[in-house]
């Protein structure tokens, strides 16, 4: 009895506590969404639409940015919906095109409504109090392109710089907060509800695939055999009751009976 009273007691004392770990990406969300944010709405003021059907080399060595890839791939993707034909390597190509990153980043900005902190004679310290807080943090995007004909050297129009910026507000009033305004609340409000949301793809639960269409030409070791012209001709099965071993003159006897009576 004494063992039993003494582990209850044990238990009720050293009783342990268990903790989730958690971690966060070097750069949050919100800093990466909201200069993907400037970028696309920096290039959708520029009209790659002149570029349909011909054949565009886009150089992409003066881009030098934190968010580098993303600036290519997004005006990689407006060529290639306009119909432009990229190409790997500039001599295959009648047009250049070089683009430049002018600025790509994130500032922040803190301000509120209240006092602040106040340090009195005596290593007395009246905390700070704020009424009304604001954090803005703001991305920039800055792109210039410049577009040339690669037969004569010759410069295809003005090009330029375009530039856009998107911000995340949040506030904060009397400790009750924060309440989020700004263009990429807007973005991620559309792209999430509403009639114009994205509704993502219905995937399978398991991993599946499906086998290729056989082709009409098939290589055999010894040549190519074409399958959809002459079909291999299919062997005709005869019933074991009509097969008849050989040497039988009574059923060859019968069967010249029957063509007599036909």
């Amino acid at each position: 009895m004494r063992y039993l009273i003494a582990a209850t007691t044990a238990a009720v004392l050293l009783a342990g506590c268990a903790t989730a770990k958690t971690s966060n990406t070097g750069r949050t969300a919100t800093e990466q969404l909201l200069i993907s944010n400037a970028v696309d709405q920096s290039l959708d003021k520029v009209d790659f639409r002149p570029f349909a059907g011909r054949k565009v080399f886009l150089q992409e060595k003066y881009v030098d940015c934190q968010d580098k890839s993303y600036v290519i791939a997004s005006v990689r993707h407006r060529l290639l919906s306009q119909g432009a034909l990229l190409m790997e390597k500039p001599e295959d190509a009648e047009i250049g095109i070089e683009m430049r990153s002018g600025g790509v980043g994130t500032d922040m900005s803190e301000s509120f409504l209240g006092t602040p902190e106040i340090v009195l004679p005596g290593m007395m310290t009246v905390p700070e109090i704020k009424l009304v807080e604001k954090n803005v943090q703001t991305a920039t995007a800055k792109i210039g392109l410049v577009a040339y004909d690669y037969a004569n050297k010759r410069v295809l129009g003005d090009g330029g710089q375009t530039t856009a910026v998107s911000d995340n507000n949040n506030w904060s009033v009397l400790g009750v907060g924060p309440i989020r305004t700004g263009s990429l609340k807007n973005e991620v409000a559309r792209a999430t509800t509403g009639r114009n949301r994205s509704v993502p793809a219905k995937v399978p639960p398991k991993v599946a695939f499906a086998s290729p269409e056989m082709p009409r030409e098939i290589q055999y070791a010894g040549g190519a055999k074409k399958a959809a012209e002459e079909p291999e001709a299919v062997p005709v099965v005869v019933p074991a009751e009509a097969e008849q071993p050989a040497g039988d003159g009574g059923s060859a006897i019968r069967q010249i009976g029957d063509w007599w009576e036909q």
